[in-house]
């Protein structure tokens, strides 16, 4: 192949950089893990305080109809890849999906993860990892801490170990600050996707903050979580970024709270604590009731997202492909179904609609206020309420958001209507898996 000159590689590099949009954003995701919607004193919890995430909800939006996925691995390949899990594979990703990193990237991105990645089975398979999957730079855990510990990966290679959970959230948060300081192009903009593994099975805070809150130990690793972020966005102010960072917080999915797990620690090490409150919504991490999905969400851009908003909207992880491809001016790929929808105008205060439906792993579909789940087992197993009776399940959020008197009944021809969209789901045709 003919080489190149310098020269001509830097002119066209200038002119793929100029093909982004005017005023592209920085975008900063940060993505915690089992923590409930309930866990921010700005979300309603009266025993933790989190001060920078609260001013975070009054310099931009809050969102209160955010919906993720209601386990890890899932969690982050739909947030990847812009598809329902049953598409994108959860834990098992393949290589042939793409990220946004992927795409961001060819169109002059620079981009980090930082943390928790979980979508290679756990397993430094390279082509899996996140190198190979859009990201320039990469620290972090392949999976999660279930056995008390975490394995390390810097880029490619094995980067050591660590039995102390309560050093995890400044670790990734100083990564990320390093990343910021250190390792950024300031010719380029960048996307971080920063994925902490607190508040997942076995937590623990530092030694500065342990024993601190009303919350006991979770409300301690929520207030030291706080606190790390606050360090990350004031990062981002000493460098002058946060004018043009788009700022998006989050959690994977909801808290692993239910009683008999939370007592008995059922199949899990001896030390391990699940207590996270999912507020108002019914049941928690692995279930498909709204404790499950529905998380927080704290959107910033200052002078593009409204300050000081609440928001109702359904809004979804699966909507940050196409609304990132809005931003950043790429191209979202057409060879496969892309779930997501384009949400700019809802962050950007627009727009105040946002996805018409939202469906639930296998389970069922919102559609509006109504919410409806199928006749069947539809749990990953240890969020299962033993007293559930196997029959069609329908609610309406807007005037029950905890779930808990069934309309089923009442309504037949939204079941009806409802059970169709969901039987007839595109994610469910075996021709659409990849």
């Amino acid at each position: 192949m003919k080489r190149i000159p310098t020269i001509h590689k830097l002119t066209l590099l200038t002119i793929f950089v100029q093909l982004l949009p005017a005023n592209s954003p920085n975008i900063l995701v940060i993505f915690t893990d089992d923590q409930g919607y309930g866990d921010l004193a700005c979300y309603g919890n009266p025993n933790t305080k989190t001060p920078r995430l609260d001013q975070l909800a009054k310099e931009g939006t809050r969102f209160t109809s955010f919906y993720t996925q209601t386990v890890c691995g899932p969690s982050r390949s739909a947030l990847l890849t812009g598809r329902y899990p049953c598409r994108s594979k959860g834990w098992g990703m393949p290589a042939s999906e793409i990220t946004f990193g992927e795409l961001m990237r060819e169109k002059g991105y620079q981009t980090a993860c930082i943390g928790k990645w979980d979508v290679s089975n756990r397993k430094a398979i390279i082509d899996r990892m996140p190198n190979a999957q859009g990201f320039d730079y990469y620290f972090g855990a392949l999976g999660a801490n279930d056995g008390g510990g975490v394995k390390f990966h810097e880029n490619n290679k094995a980067a050591g170990s660590s039995r102390d959970m309560g050093e995890l959230i400044t670790l990734y948060t100083d990564k990320s600050i390093e990343f910021l300081k250190e390792k950024r192009d300031p010719k380029k903009p960048f996307v971080l996707y920063l994925a902490h593994t607190m508040m997942h099975t076995i937590i623990d805070a530092s030694d500065r903050f342990r024993g601190k809150s009303k919350g006991g130990l979770y409300g301690d690793v929520v207030e030291e979580f706080d606190y790390e972020t606050g360090r990350l966005l004031d990062a981002l102010e000493a460098l002058g970024l946060s004018k043009n960072t788009l700022v998006i917080y989050t959690s994977d999915n909801g808290p692993w709270n239910q009683d008999k797990y939370t007592k008995n620690k059922k199949g899990h090490p001896k030390g391990s604590i699940f207590w996270g409150s999912s507020g108002p919504l019914r049941n928690g991490k692995g279930s498909c009731y709204e404790g499950g999905y529905r998380l927080p969400c704290i959107v910033r851009w200052p002078g593009k997202v409204p300050a000081g908003r609440e928001s109702d909207a359904v809004f979804a992880t699966i909507d940050f492909m196409p609304t990132f491809a809005n931003l950043s001016g790429f191209k979202i790929p057409d060879d496969r179904v892309i779930d997501g929808i384009d949400q700019t105008d809802l962050l950007l205060g627009k727009s105040d609609t946002g996805r018409e439906t939202f469906y639930f792993d296998r389970a069922g579909i919102r559609k509006g206020k109504w919410k409806y789940l199928q006749a069947k087992a539809h749990f990953y197993g240890y969020a299962r309420e033993d007293d559930r009776p196997m029959e069609e399940e329908l609610y309406d959020l807007e005037n029950d958001l905890g779930e808990t008197t069934n309309l089923a009944k009442n309504h037949p021809k939204i079941v009806a209507e409802l059970r169709k969209l969901t039987d007839e789901l595109p994610a469910y045709r075996p021709d659409e898996r990849r």
